[in-house]
């Protein structure tokens, strides 16, 4: 995609040289393709009892009202009242619903981009069912259609397109891997076998600044013997089209990972401790595959919690207290809630829950391209101080979390709040206690 920034008043970012009217009747166009049976349902049901507002960590660390999640939905629903609903034809004739302006898209951008992790929690209390973050992910595709998506989150979307990853070219990938298994005490780390039973995918994170969760997986896997593989072909997991609502990228970076595997011959594919790459991979395959995808697409804390549970791998028992912070896309919206704590009970942890713990536990506040996104950096911040809070009200002496992202963005906050609380990774724990 070829765009370029256009100096834009603080709260909003550009992409492209189109005209006001172009980029509406974009996000229009794109908001009216999503409109099908479930949105539609979920638009006609709110009875705007306000009820999300308190399930939302945006609002509830600023009690400012415009982060409430039912506000954030108002340029969709309007949307879907004027061009979508059975009345849509009397409500533009007789002008009951207006078209969002230009001015309010480029508002909008803060409220779907800056303050929404479409983490899901105010899906899960709205008492209506509304899934109220797939309908944010949906509002998402208009506006990178019109343009109006912020522009670090662009640049990785550009960035992605021309290499396959945000971090780097996949031409580069062996080069990458040997550097990371020379750091990390010289573990094998296949690239581009012809065959292979698993494929294993990153994060960009793991190619960066934590190589130690890449050789850590590299070490469970050569420790049961997998056949197992990266590849240049389809590495990258994070698909940063998901967060951005590129769904052309979004479909190319699934299919990069799902036809690599089946090239050669892989019946599984592993994904790294990443929550959106659960989302995109797991859930959303299914869009381009059907509803039996052809490989099976399995998290590290799924695969972490298997290997213990078969024996295959035996860990040390830890005499320490630790608390876990669940990552949204993997626990609240895909389910693995007892898998992690089935691996920390092997690790010999006393676990002591957080306040919100589980399917209920506040996000860290960077899911959904938000950490990203360096404008919204101040308002990550503020959440950040509620769970830290959390953390610290339970005692424990270590704090453990499955997700790589989540894991930046707590360790971003920790640092700005001169926090002196270390993050650790479940699959790292795992890895640096495994039994002879």
């Amino acid at each position: 995609m070829n765009s370029t920034t256009t100096a834009a008043k603080p709260g909003f970012d550009t992409q492209g040289e189109r005209s006001d009217e172009a980029r509406v009747d974009a996000a229009m166009r794109s908001f009216v393709r999503e409109f099908g049976v479930t949105a539609a349902l979920h638009m006609e049901s709110c009875v705007r009892c306000g009820i999300c507002a308190e399930a939302c960590h945006f609002h509830i660390a600023t009690r400012d009202p415009k982060y409430t999640p039912v506000h954030k939905l108002e340029l969709f629903r309007r949307a879907y009242f004027r061009e979508a609903s059975p009345f849509a034809p009397l409500v533009r004739a007789l002008g009951l619903v207006r078209k969002p302006s230009i001015a309010e898209l480029q508002q909008w951008q803060e409220l779907i981009y800056d303050s929404c992790t479409m983490c899901g929690r105010c899906t899960l209390a709205c008492p209506m069912g509304i899934d109220i973050a797939e309908l944010v992910k949906e509002a998402r595709h208009g506006m990178f259609k019109a343009g109006l998506i912020p522009e670090r989150l662009a640049l990785m979307d550009r960035t992605a397109r021309q290499w396959g990853s945000p971090a780097t070219p996949a031409e580069d990938l062996p080069d990458i891997l040997a550097e990371v298994s020379e750091q990390h005490g010289g573990v094998a780390i296949p690239c581009d076998l012809e065959q292979a039973d698993i494929l294993v995918t990153a994060a960009p994170a793991e190619l960066g600044d934590h190589t130690k969760a890449l050789a850590d997986a590299a070490k469970i896997l050569n420790r049961i013997g997998a056949k197992w593989t990266m590849h240049q072909g389809g590495f990258d997991a994070s698909n940063i089209g998901f967060n951005n609502g590129d769904l052309e990228l979004q479909e190319r970076l699934t299919r990069a990972l799902v036809d690599t595997a089946l090239k050669i011959g892989a019946k599984t594919v592993l994904l790294p401790e990443c929550g959106h790459a659960y989302g995109a991979a797991r859930w959303e395959a299914a869009k381009w595959y059907g509803s039996a995808l052809p490989v099976r697409i399995i998290h590290m804390t799924e695969f972490l919690d298997e290997l213990i549970a078969s024996g295959q791998i035996r860990v040390k028992r830890i005499a320490d207290s630790a608390t876990f912070h669940d990552p949204c896309q993997i626990v609240r919206r895909g389910g693995l809630e007892a898998a992690a704590r089935r691996v920390l009970a092997a690790l010999g942890f006393e676990l002591i829950e957080l306040k919100d713990a589980g399917v209920s536990g506040f996000c860290c506040g960077g899911g959904g391209g938000v950490v990203s996104n360096v404008r919204a950096a101040p308002l990550r911040a503020k959440v950040f101080e509620m769970k830290k809070a959390q953390v610290e009200a339970t005692g424990a002496r270590r704090f453990v979390t499955s997700c790589g992202q989540c894991r930046i963005t707590l360790e971003q906050g920790a640092k700005a709040a001169h926090w002196d609380r270390k993050t650790e990774s479940l699959l790292e724990l795992v890895a640096d206690n495994l039994a002879d």
